[in-house]
């Protein structure tokens, strides 16, 4: 028989107005008494997941969030009136200070997963004085070469969605730097 997972219903939720237009969706489950433990999703873009919450038992009080344009969080980054300028990982990292000032916690364990990682590094760099521990998987570093395998060399496990992938780029960028090919698109004022 494989393992269910039990379904764990949030302690208390909200949202926190963080400036620029931008309020987070965060949620707490665990155990308030306990060690504060803040998780931090992959994405860019993604969210936090029910599933998430499964990392934090009776031991830890978990602290999640959607990153700013994503998930529950408001406005999303998919808008076309978004203002990215507005979503840097700057304001992530000044985003998760609020969020933790705002919940009252003093120092937290941090874990972050895939983009997690980096931002959960770049939080721990800013305010040292709040981070007890960390935990990272999936660890990215955001390298040149870990870009490529993302975007272009995975292109070799998954062809068909490879190949939609670039079809969305002008021809000219499909054979340069993806990622600058879609940042010129996500910045461009043509909506087509």
């Amino acid at each position: 028989m494989g393992s269910e997972s039990v379904a764990v219903e949030p302690l208390l939720s909200g949202y926190l107005d963080v400036g620029d237009g931008h309020r987070l969706y965060w949620e707490t489950v665990g155990n308030p008494r306990r060690a504060p433990a803040l998780y931090l999703h992959g994405g860019p873009g993604s969210g936090c997941t029910t599933r998430a919450r499964q990392y934090f038992g009776p031991e830890f009080h978990g602290v999640l969030f959607d990153q700013r344009g994503c998930g529950r969080s408001q406005p999303l980054a998919d808008s076309p009136s978004y203002d990215l300028t507005l979503n840097t990982t700057q304001h992530q990292i000044v985003d998760i200070e609020a969020l933790r000032e705002h919940l009252g916690i003093d120092r937290w364990i941090v874990m972050g997963v895939s983009w997690g990682v980096t931002l959960a590094l770049a939080y721990a760099e800013t305010y040292p004085d709040r981070v007890s521990a960390m935990v990272l998987g999936a660890v990215t570093a955001g390298t040149r070469r870990e870009i490529e395998w993302i975007t272009r060399d995975m292109g070799r496990v998954f062809p068909e969605e490879f190949a939609r992938f670039v079809d969305v780029l002008p021809p000219d960028a499909r054979a340069g730097n993806l990622p600058a090919g879609y940042a010129a698109l996500m910045a461009s004022t043509d909506r087509q």
